[in-house]
């Protein structure tokens, strides 16, 4: 009796995401689902951050040391780190050793707690730009993604005010994708169909 072979998956996605394994399932399961858990979303700023200048798949091969590396992504603790742990990271093969990146992550997850504080959650702060629920495009190509909006302009306008770093309108915009407050997916795309319904 022979095996037989799972049916192929032929489904129409973004074509950034290629091919990788890994890719796919961020593309998948992660990218434009509206995402509210305080955690995950400092987690997404800290990863944006780190991207600076390099590509997401790079930091995504990275994301499970990044996890080991920075607490499980849990502000309270990140914000307590000091001089003798930003030294630790800058020796960790696991991360991007890049001292401004890593001193922006603690310096961030401190501005995180006083957003926390002021407006209950950075989930309220964030979701606000919004207007709590996600945007909704309808790109056909590639070539149509902006590489930021009014609103990402916005968003990081007021994010370096609050004392957060590696926040330009163009990594905002890449984090506003990322945590489903806009949906950039492609109308070519199954997930774009999945994530657009109410």
């Amino acid at each position: 009796m022979t095996a037989t072979k799972p049916p192929a998956d032929v489904r129409k996605r973004c074509g950034w995401c290629g091919t990788d394994p890994l890719y796919i399932r961020y593309h998948d399961e992660e990218w434009g689902v509206p995402l509210h858990d305080e955690r995950k979303l400092f987690e997404f700023l800290v990863l944006e951050g780190a991207q600076a200048g390099l590509s997401w798949l790079t930091i995504l091969r990275k994301r499970e040391n990044y996890r080991h590396a920075f607490a499980g992504f849990d502000p309270e603790r990140v914000a307590r780190f000091d001089r003798r742990k930003v030294e630790a990271l800058l020796r960790d093969r696991g991360i991007v050793r890049n001292r401004a990146k890593v001193e922006a992550a603690i310096g961030n997850a401190r501005a995180f707690l006083e957003v926390q504080e002021q407006f209950g959650s950075f989930d309220a702060f964030q979701w606000r730009f919004v207007g709590g629920k996600p945007v909704v495009n309808r790109r056909r190509t590639l070539r149509q993604l902006p590489a930021r909006t009014p609103i990402s302009d916005a968003f990081s306008h007021e994010l370096r005010e609050r004392g957060f770093r590696f926040v330009g309108s163009t990594i905002v915009y890449a984090h506003m994708q990322a945590v489903g407050m806009i949906n950039d997916h492609l109308v070519s795309c199954f997930r774009h169909a999945e994530l657009s319904r109410p």
